[in-house]
């Protein structure tokens, strides 16, 4: 006769295993929602007409102006990896791409916009000096660190052009080791599954340009909802164990520390959650400044990867494009960390920088609220204004 298990040990462990099963089907299904948002995205901007295109396209041609494109789009969804993933749609459409040389500084306006969340979670700690000074310094430092990375790579990739041709023979190369063609059936099935919304924006619109603008609008909600709702179930998942990981590790060794920021932002899919949990934890003096600089700028390099899964999305003659922009933002996060960190003098400016903000916004609160006016709205201003200048 066979032995009976314990009824106890199979309900302890089935409704782990249904759970989990559970979370990995709803990953799934959101990251399937994301990819849709960017092929369609990608369907929209094809029918809303080569004039409106070129207006576009035309504006973001000044670097200035596509770098404000990249911030204020950026500030206005609250996350880089929403606005990456649109560039990837845009550069990658099938007909009227963005092009390459256009989309790069959007994506460093992006890096630029995404520290405004966790600037705006200091914020809360304002009623205690010391606990202010200790959370703002540790948010700003990576506004800062981001802010002289676009200073020292904007010029150098105008000049050179530097991000986009490595960018497009990393591409190439990869195409050539690949070699291999073959139907996609997620690309199958994204097309199959956008084909009812094609078909209701066409029974409520006649013009392709009106199909065009709620195809846009549909896939821009999907991409952030999904995004959303993809952070918040990844979170649930891993924030048990974030904060204890983090402080067991911490200040053992930068570039571990570095690793830790790109991991952490990789399992929750926004560097805004890593650098915004640093936040608290500084508060409350249970890491130093230094201790949180290199994790921040990890985040950066871990939230390259939503870039590089919209490429999934991506089909046609454009789609090596989205791969090129996607491998530009991965760049662009690895040269600024080659570039400044290493060096004392280059590494201890936002440090310092982060620092005397935090001194003058501690005597008067009103300067941190001007900072971030400033910085994520005065700035595209300037640029704005930059733009009409060099005409």
């Amino acid at each position: 006769m066979e032995p009976i298990s314990p009824p106890g040990k199979q309900a302890a462990t089935l409704p782990g295993a249904v759970s989990a099963a559970q979370k990995t089907a709803t990953l799934l299904i959101l990251l399937f929602f994301f990819l849709l948002g960017v092929q369609g995205l990608g369907d929209g901007f094809r029918l809303l007409g080569r004039d409106l295109l070129e207006a576009f396209f035309a504006t973001t041609e000044n670097p200035f102006m596509a770098l404000v494109v990249g911030i204020l789009a950026t500030t206005l969804v609250q996350s880089s990896s929403v606005t990456t993933a649109m560039i990837v749609g845009l550069v990658a459409a099938p007909e009227n791409p963005l092009p390459l040389a256009n989309a790069v500084p959007m994506v460093m306006g992006a890096n630029i916009g995404t520290t405004v969340t966790n600037t705006v979670v200091s914020l809360a700690h304002m009623g205690r000096r010391e606990e202010f000074f200790r959370a703002f310094s540790v948010a700003t430092c990576h506004d800062f660190f981001n802010f002289i990375t676009v200073a020292v790579l904007l010029p150098l990739e105008i000049t050179t052009g530097f991000l986009r041709r490595t960018a497009v023979a990393l591409a190439s190369t990869f195409g050539e080791v690949g070699g291999v063609t073959y139907e996609n059936p997620l690309k199958d099935a994204l097309k199959a599954a956008l084909e009812p919304f094609r078909s209701l924006a066409g029974a409520l619109v006649e013009a392709e340009e009106g199909q065009g603008i709620l195809l846009v609008l549909f896939s821009a909600i999907l991409i952030f909802g999904a995004l959303l709702l993809l952070v918040k179930a990844m979170r649930s998942a891993t924030q048990s164990s974030i904060e204890v990981f983090i402080t067991r590790f911490l200040g053992r060794n930068a570039f571990y520390s570095i690793l830790l920021g790109a991991l952490v932002t990789v399992m929750v899919q926004s560097s805004s959650i890593t650098t915004s949990l640093l936040v608290p934890l500084a508060g409350a003096g249970l890491l130093t400044l230094e201790q949180a600089f290199p994790v921040t700028i990890g985040a950066n390099v871990g939230t390259t990867v939503t870039a590089l899964l919209a490429t999934l999305a991506v089909a046609g003659a454009n789609a090596q494009a989205g791969v090129e922009i996607a491998l530009v933002h991965v760049l662009f996060n690895l040269s600024g960390i080659v570039l400044i960190y290493p060096v004392p003098f280059m590494r201890r400016l936002p440090l310092r920088a982060a620092r005397r903000l935090a001194r003058t916004a501690v005597e008067s609160r009103k300067w941190a609220l001007l900072y971030v006016a400033a910085l994520f709205y005065g700035l595209p201003s300037i640029l704005v204004v930059l733009h009409k200048f060099f005409e």
